[in-house]
């Protein structure tokens, strides 16, 4: 009987350490992140539209681009003007998130304390317009870099007295009309509520592809 036991006592064991082992190696299985899909109309700006696959099912948004059309995939940033191609997040800022690359850190010259408490309200606080107003960025930037790595401007630099980073980016508003439209400086621009879904799921890494049916610049 005390054979028996035993036997029994080491199956179980054996089958307890199985399951750890099934356990460790699900939870360590990377998980794979649907990138975010834009397809700009440059015919008709209103119709452009970004898709965020989510668990509780798809977001679809409506997003603005650049007021001087639409470039071809791997070419250089220009001001008012949207690349298409697959780019990569490479910094998540807002009043309340900061997650930014450590080699976008080391670039800046700050040390990332600085940058969490000053770098976007420092960005949103300039006028690009001359209107009077501030807040051009809404509730938060998302910044991009082209996937793969081409020449680009983007950088760190001081723009009307204030130190800000300079970049492609997925942004909010201060003027909800301008959604839809072919009005920004190059970036895309997105409502609030949808920047805040935003903010609360992308992470560092993830991937936006942009496309368009229409023609692009070289």
């Amino acid at each position: 009987m005390k054979l028996i036991r035993s036997l029994l006592l080491a199956g179980l064991l054996v089958s307890l350490v199985g399951c750890r082992s099934n356990n460790s190696q699900s939870q360590q299985a990377p998980q794979v992140r649907e990138p975010i899909r834009i397809q700009l109309d440059g015919k008709n700006p209103a119709a452009s539209e970004g898709v965020l696959d989510r668990a509780e099912g798809p977001l679809r948004f409506t997003v603005g681009h650049g007021r001087h059309g639409i470039a071809c995939e791997g070419t250089t940033f220009e001001e008012g003007i949207t690349p298409l191609g697959t780019f990569q997040v490479n910094a998540i800022l807002s009043k309340d998130r900061f997650e930014m690359a450590p080699s976008l850190v080391e670039q800046s010259g700050k040390t990332e304390e600085e940058l969490r408490q000053t770098l976007f309200t420092n960005m949103n606080s300039i006028d690009f317009k001359g209107d009077g107003e501030t807040g051009e960025y809404g509730i938060g930037y998302i910044s991009l870099a082209p996937v793969p790595a081409t020449e680009q401007p983007f950088r760190f630099n001081t723009y009307d007295g204030v130190f800000r980073w300079y970049s492609f980016a997925i942004h909010g508003t201060n003027d909800e009309t301008r959604i839809g439209k072919a009005s920004t400086g190059g970036c895309l621009n997105v409502g609030q509520l949808t920047m805040g879904v935003l903010l609360d799921t992308v992470e560092l890494g993830d991937q936006v592809v942009i496309s368009s049916d229409s023609p692009c610049l070289p």
